[in-house]
């Protein structure tokens, strides 16, 4: 009997993807249905949720046949599986949008529940991001984040990570979720944050931002970041295999639906293999802006649900195309996250920064010869990036991921990745010997193939000085030859002592290069906060906000400078001297040297426990 029901179901589901279907075959009229069924009060529960479902999916089937007398469109529906499905589910209806491409032929671009992934996909899939020997402490940590904002009001702009791993990721998502509350606040009903800034603190402002702003900047961010990845062409959208539940409330008029996530059956939910993968995923394929952004905002909850982070991440490698993916890379056999820790690969990053999943920081592509090469960063980026590493000599970071389009970058530490930014672009502005200083060392940086160690040969030496119209003394110019190899260091120190007449660095009046500015920085990792509570309170878990002041200073040193005015000053009318003030004590911080590898010699300050990028 159950597998007559069964059967009477598939059929009802096929006649209702039928053009013209035929009138619902029943095995006895509807009225007699009910007085024949079994009291549902002596059934038992496993039961009576089986006959509902069936029901429900039957009056789906109904539904659907109705619409295509309608509207005669055809389409196909792949049935979702149920995971603990409760009473209330019912499936989501799939709407279907019309694209045309060519004259007499019309293209249909599902957005309903999308395709599985076929055998091969999966396992390319599962073996590029974790490779053959993950364990299950880290399939945990990326199956068990979601992409969700903070309850708390003083870092409610920010996302919360809960399992180490995925900080890669959220980062890159917190970035442009910034980006766009910051620079585009009039889109997501909020106040210009330039307009309050000077009334309100800065937790003020933020405190401001709605749940539905904020939601709406989270899907934009995540839509552009994934058009990104795209190439602007396409955006892949991963979704999980499970029935979700009517929101009638929907905005989207009669037969739009929102997924719910039925949180019994995302429970039984794991990822250990490629066959889970399979299982589970589900992909749809946007060619359309419009069509991607009512899609992700239709699976919002299940980007906030535990699955969130994995399912963004699976999104992006299929938006780029797992070939192109392998393609990016220097080293294919490598997977995306790393072990031992599961932490997101440098190629995850910037995947997501600049669209392609190159593994280096530097700009462009590193040419050995003989066919061998690495590669960096092959555009100009929205939002940067800036890391730990590079102050420790590790790496060298190019002038596109260093002066992003907005002030905002992704910052690296050996384990964590957090966020750095600015409220408005004016720290960006550079001026006159920042514009020197960056000229010299784009030039510089095209002729260096040590990658990023910092020296070139005695030819591309002369190229620079060329290029830069640097005029160095004959001693100076023989002082830095004579290895047959020039280093960077050495290279700028003479540049100090070259005065700006002669290309050089050295200004006379020593007010050269001064800026004073305000940045954030913004730690999504929920660590225990005691600055603030009373004696006696508990702890709260909560990311951290923190505003620093950054100055950076002239040039010289106030010692270097009083020094040098006391040899050249000449006494004004009023034998007046001019006078330097010294700057005020500074605060240390691992942050801080990342901050210097975007504005060296930057002095900061800060209230409260040091800003953590770890």
């Amino acid at each position: 009997m159950a597998d007559q029901e069964e059967e009477d179901l598939r059929m009802a589901l096929r006649m209702s993807m039928q053009h013209s279907p035929p009138e619902p075959k029943r095995s006895k009229p509807r009225e007699n249905v009910a007085v024949t069924s079994i009291d549902s009060s002596e059934e038992s529960p496993e039961i009576k949720a089986r006959r509902l479902q069936r029901e429900l999916m039957a009056a789906a089937a109904e539904r659907r046949m109705m619409m295509g007398k309608n509207t005669g469109s055809i389409s196909t529906l792949e049935r979702p599986v149920g995971l603990n499905v409760s009473d209330n589910a019912v499936p989501v209806v799939i709407e279907d949008k019309r694209v045309s491409t060519g004259p007499g032929s019309e293209k249909v671009e599902t957005l309903g529940y999308g395709r599985l992934l076929s055998h091969d996909e999966a396992n390319q899939l599962f073996s590029i991001i974790f490779g053959g020997g993950v364990s299950r402490d880290i399939l945990a940590q990326w199956t068990n984040q979601g992409i969700r904002f903070s309850p708390d009001p003083e870092t409610s702009m920010g996302l919360v990570q809960h399992e180490g791993g995925p900080c890669g990721v959220l980062a890159a998502i917190q970035a442009f979720v910034l980006k766009n509350l910051l620079f585009s606040p009039d889109k997501f009903g909020w106040q210009d944050p330039g307009s309050t800034r000077s009334s309100k603190s800065e937790w003020d402002v933020f405190s401001c931002l709605t749940e539905d702003g904020k939601t709406r900047a989270l899907v934009r961010s995540i839509g552009e970041i994934l058009s990104l990845c795209g190439s602007n062409r396409r955006v892949v959208i991963a979704t999980l295999n499970v029935l979700g539940h009517e929101n009638k409330s929907s905005k989207d008029g009669p037969g739009a639906y929102l997924m719910q996530i039925d949180s019994k059956g995302l429970e039984t939910l794991s990822i250990e293999s490629a066959l889970d993968l399979q299982r589970i995923i589900r992909v749809n394929e946007c060619t359309s802006p419009a069509s991607a952004f009512k899609k992700l905002e239709a699976m919002v909850p299940e980007f906030q649900s535990r699955m969130g982070a994995m399912l963004f991440l699976i999104s992006a490698l299929l938006s780029r195309g797992l070939d192109s993916i392998q393609t990016d890379r220097d080293d294919p056999s490598l997977p995306l996250v790393t072990a031992p820790f599961g932490h997101a690969s440098q190629e995850i990053v910037n995947l997501l920064l600049c669209g392609q999943a190159v593994p280096n920081v530097f700009d462009g592509r590193m040419d050995f010869g003989g066919g061998m090469f690495l590669k960096g960063i092959p555009v100009n980026v929205e939002v940067g990036f800036l890391t730990l590493l590079e102050s420790l000599n590790f790496c060298k970071v190019g002038h596109y991921l260093k002066y992003p389009k907005y002030p905002i970058w992704v910052v690296g530490s050996e384990s964590h990745y957090t966020v750095l930014f600015a409220l408005d672009t004016s720290v960006q502005d550079e001026n006159e010997l920042e514009v020197r200083e960056s000229q010299i060392r784009k030039a510089f940086d095209a002729q260096d193939q040590s990658g990023g160690g910092g020296f070139i040969s005695v030819e591309g030496f002369h190229q620079v000085l060329k290029e830069t119209n640097i005029n160095l003394p004959p001693e100076k110019l023989d002082y830095l030859c004579n290895t047959g190899f020039i280093v960077r260091s050495e290279f700028w120190q003479v540049l100090l002592d070259l005065d700006k007449s002669l290309g050089g660095l050295k200004d006379s009046t020593g007010l050269m290069g001064k800026k004073v500015f305000d940045i954030y920085h913004f730690n999504g990792i929920a660590k225990s906060v005691v600055n603030g509570t009373q004696l006696g309170e508990i702890p709260v878990q909560r990311p951290r906000l923190t505003k620093l002041r950054v100055s950076v200073p002239p040039r010289w040193t106030p010692e270097e400078f009083i020094a040098d005015m006391a040899a050249t000053s000449v006494s004004t009318e009023k034998d007046a001297v001019v006078e330097v003030s010294k700057p005020e004590p500074c605060q240390h911080a691992p942050l801080v040297d990342c901050i210097r590898t975007r504005w060296p010699r930057a002095l900061c300050n800060w209230v409260g426990d040091p800003p953590s990028i770890v």
